[in-house]
């Protein structure tokens, strides 16, 4: 039983010819990246993005720091702000006690009534 193979050749009307055995298509290349991009679309939505919203929304918080407003200090001191000189804040945290504490150490601000 010995088989014959016969070559043909393609004509206008028939399929496209495949690519060779081994030929990397165009898009194969953009399809083997899509689950990297979609984790770098998903890293950014859960980590990136709510974290610059919410160091956005403390630097607003420390720029709108005023004199009166009673604050609480990533040491966890309690204290009234007495004066303010650009980046140092004067907190009042008894009678007869003041401390400078850098603004960025501020960590919640209670306005006064």
């Amino acid at each position: 039983m010995d088989s014959a193979y016969a070559q043909t050749t393609t004509s206008a009307t028939t399929a496209p010819a495949k690519p060779a055995p081994g030929a990397v298509s165009p898009t194969a290349g953009i399809i083997s990246f899509a689950p990297f991009i979609a984790i770098m679309v998903l890293f950014y939505f859960l980590m990136i993005h709510p974290q610059s919203k919410e160091r956005k929304k403390k630097e607003e918080m420390l720029s709108a720091i005023q004199r009166g407003d009673r604050v609480l200090t990533r040491g966890g001191i309690y204290g009234t702000v007495a004066d303010i000189k650009e980046q140092i804040l004067i907190l009042k945290i008894s009678d007869n006690s003041k401390v400078e504490v850098d603004r960025s150490y501020v960590e919640t601000v209670q306005k006064q009534s």
